[in-house]
């Protein structure tokens, strides 16, 4: 990963807020797009760090037509580990 000098660092409600909106529109929006429909307006270089902090904590990710989906659900991750038959392998 480059390290890069940030300019602006996202306050945390500003983090939540671009979380909670990516959950709510799961996979319709590209980035551009998602920036400009935020319900509060931010730099768009505070708006790349918030993408490029889920992305590498695995909140979120890119489809092939590079649009944004939320897929960090750690409930339904532990309620399924709980059924024997479903198991992680290692390959």
């Amino acid at each position: 990963m480059e390290t890069q000098q940030i300019l602006r660092f996202p306050r945390l409600d500003t983090v939540l807020m671009v979380e909670r909106f990516i959950q709510k529109h799961d996979g319709e929006f590209k980035k551009r797009a998602l920036w400009e429909n935020l319900p509060k307006k931010m730099m768009y270089q505070t708006f790349c760090v918030i993408i490029d902090y889920l992305l590498y904590s695995g909140k979120i990710s890119v489809d092939a037509e590079g649009k944004f989906g939320w897929i960090f659900y750690p409930k339904e991750v532990s309620e399924h580990l709980k059924h024997k038959e479903l198991f992680w392998s290692k390959i």
